[in-house]
């Protein structure tokens, strides 16, 4: 019994300490328990405390610290004392006072759950401590704001103040503090213009000390660059100097061990010349004597040659001209016989006319003699047109025969024979007229009486026509004939004079240039023999004095035939243009000489031509009909060279056989083969083929 009671009792007690347990309620760190209901509001902070269910109740509240964060930027930025916008952001921490009244404030005006919570702490303080920062911030210029932080933090938490209705304010730290961009402020506003104004005062300042240090910065480095670099300069121009006055040493036993070798090559080489060049002297004394031995004997042998050449020519020209001369006899006596019987058959006629004539003479008086005197006067003006034209024509001639001297030979027989074709022509056709006047005359007579009148006056008046225009052609003719053969004749004996003057100066100048080169020969031989026994500086000054005696010699040669040669051609030149018309513009000596050239060229050509048969005859195979189709052979070869697209830089090195042969590889058609084998029988014919083409064309 007594067991059971303490058991129960034991139980009991077991029961109310587990129930006092569970309703004891510890505190966290950094919380309070505020219990209400039966015994009123209690507050346990650090100890715990009983809560009787359903009598009491309790709630936590966090006592811990909360931060509360204020931004001021861009418009709504601090506005410092200089009127200066500055963005701020400041951080506040916050926590509930650890005291029983204030918690007890707290939980009765907030609550518990809301005591601890941002978003409430931010709505009941934010306004507060905005005006906090804004009512500090203007106290301090910008600059100073930022230098004095810890004055800024001190003066927001003096203006807010410690208590804050159970609340405490901990702590305020500046978290940002920088100058609002001057993009955000508003010029319309007055504190903003006023911090825009020092702003761009400021900055403009410290840009220009900014750059002033930058300036310096730049200048105190380029000086010392400079000095560095010049430092560097003068100890590598002392290297340099070093290094080149060892190069010149160097270089200096270099070329005195060069000019050694260089010596005992150049006394080796020396040694070797001499026996070089006396090699060499010998063997051109013995060629000079062979080739002077084979001038002579070629030009024996082409004397030779000319002057078999010269007979045979000759004797073949005879031939010609004899064979020509019956041929033309032949003609003539021909034409002597047509001219008689044509005499006879005008002789009847003109007496059938006559019959006839005079029935109406006496009525065709005054007509005749008006038609005589017309023809008279005609006669007279045509003749005298016809003088002054022969006169004009032989001058024009002259001077046209002056100019080409080479061509005057042939002209002048060109002239000749055509001033007689002309004759005879016109002597012809006058003798026709007048035969046709008649025959149509006699004709027309048959017919009637009345008719024969006009035909009288006709044949009559054909007739004085035909004879003046005989006159006159026949004078024209006699005139230029008669100048052109005067003028060729003073031209031929003029050329064959300096034909023959040229002839013996050649002569003359073969003769002494002969002498010369047996005298240059043997005195060349005396002084080969001579410097063969020289030898050093002795043969060295000997071979010295002969170049100099040999260049002595070349130039008075050279200034007596320059002086020969200018007499000569001022003889020639004043002979030839001693009638001669010549306007000459400018002094140069190549138009005095080209005339000079031209001049010579052509007076030896006339003399040559008229004193020997075989050029004459050559000329007349070059220029004349050479290969029966009526063109000389140069003609007939300067065609082909057309034809064939061949300049004279093609055919200047080429005797006439080879551009023969060249223009027959060349050649197409059967025509022109045909025409270069005539050609090449010709060339072979006169001997012409080792001639050069170019000098010939």
């Amino acid at each position: 019994m007594g067991w059971t009671v303490l058991g129960i009792s034991l139980l009991v007690i077991f029961g109310l300490i587990v129930m006092l347990i569970s309703w004891y309620k510890k505190v966290p760190q950094g919380k309070a328990i505020i219990r209400t209901g039966v015994g009123g509001t209690k507050v346990a902070i650090e100890n715990g405390i009983i809560v009787v269910p359903g009598i009491q109740m309790y709630e936590v509240m966090d006592l811990s610290v909360r931060t509360i964060e204020i931004s001021r930027m861009k418009e709504d930025g601090l506005i410092c004392k200089d009127n200066i916008r500055a963005d701020t952001k400041v951080v506040f921490f916050v926590r509930i006072n650890k005291e029983v009244a204030d918690i007890k404030k707290v939980a009765q005006s907030i609550g518990c759950q809301r005591a601890s919570d941002t978003a409430t702490l931010r709505e009941l303080f934010e306004a507060k401590f905005s005006e906090a920062i804004k009512t500090v911030g203007k106290r301090f210029d910008f600059v100073e704001l930022y230098d004095s932080r810890e004055k800024f933090n001190s003066e927001i938490q003096n203006a807010i103040g410690l208590n804050l209705n159970g609340y405490i304010l901990e702590d305020a730290s500046i978290d940002y503090l920088e100058q609002t961009d001057i993009s955000y402020l508003k010029e319309n506003n007055i504190l903003d213009a006023e911090g825009i104004k020092k702003i761009t005062e400021l900055t403009a300042q410290q840009k220009v000390k900014a750059n002033f240090i930058r300036r310096e910065e730049e200048k105190t480095i380029t000086e010392q660059n400079a000095e560095a670099k010049e430092a560097i300069l003068e100890y590598e121009r002392q290297l340099i100097e070093k290094e080149e006055r060892q190069k010149r040493e160097v270089a200096n036993i270099k070329a005195r061990e060069a000019a050694e070798i260089a010596k005992i090559n150049e006394e080796e080489r020396l040694r070797s010349e001499m026996v070089r060049i006396k090699t060499e002297e010998e063997l051109q004394v013995a060629e000079e004597n062979r080739m002077r031995q084979v001038i002579v004997a070629l030009k024996n042998k082409e004397r030779t040659e000319a002057i078999e050449q010269e007979r045979v020519e000759k004797d073949r020209m005879l031939e010609r001209t004899e064979r020509e001369k019956i041929v033309t006899l032949a003609e003539i006596e021909k034409q002597r016989a047509v001219e008689e019987e044509k005499k006879n058959i005008q002789d009847v006629i003109r007496d059938r006319i006559m019959v006839e004539k005079k029935v109406v003479e006496q009525e065709e008086v005054i007509k005749d003699t008006k038609v005589l005197a017309e023809a008279e006067r005609l006669r007279q003006k045509e003749v005298i047109q016809a003088q002054a034209k022969g006169e004009a024509t032989v001058i024009e001639q002259q001077k046209l025969a002056e100019a080409a001297k080479l061509a005057a030979e042939i002209n002048a027989e060109k002239l000749l024979i055509d001033a007689e074709a002309e004759k005879n022509a016109a002597e012809k056709e006058a003798e026709a007229r007048k035969i046709q006047a008649e025959a149509t005359a006699a004709e027309e007579a048959t017919i009637g009486l009345s008719e024969a009148q006009v035909i009288e006056a006709k044949a009559k008046a054909k007739e004085l026509e035909g004879k003046l225009e005989a006159s006159v052609l026949e004078r024209k003719a006699q005139a230029e004939a008669i100048g052109i053969e005067a003028k060729a004749e003073a031209l031929r004996k003029q050329g064959r004079a300096e034909a023959e003057v040229a002839d013996e100066k050649g002569q003359a100048e073969a003769r002494v240039l002969e002498l010369k080169f047996a005298a240059e020969a043997k005195g060349i031989e005396q002084k080969a023999n001579a410097m063969k026994e020289l030898d050093g500086v002795g043969r060295e000054h000997e071979e010295f004095k002969l170049r100099l005696e040999t260049e002595k010699e070349i130039q008075l040669a050279n200034i007596n035939v320059s002086k020969d040669i200018a007499n000569a051609q001022a003889g020639v030149l004043g002979e030839a243009m001693k009638h001669a018309n010549i306007d000459i513009v400018g002094g140069e000596m190549q138009f005095v000489n080209s005339i000079l050239n031209s001049v010579q060229r052509g007076k030896s050509i006339d003399g040559l031509l008229n004193n020997s048969s075989h050029l004459n005859s050559l000329s007349q195979n070059l220029l004349s009909s050479a290969s029966g189709n009526g063109e000389g052979l140069l003609p007939q070869l300067g065609n082909l060279i057309r034809r064939a697209g061949l300049t004279m830089d093609d055919i200047k090195d080429l005797t006439l056989t080879a551009l023969l042969l060249r223009l027959g590889e060349q050649s197409g058609s059967v025509e022109e083969k045909s025409l270069l084998k005539r050609l090449t029988a010709k060339v072979e014919e006169l001997g012409l083929g080792a001639l050069s083409a170019g000098q010939l064309l």
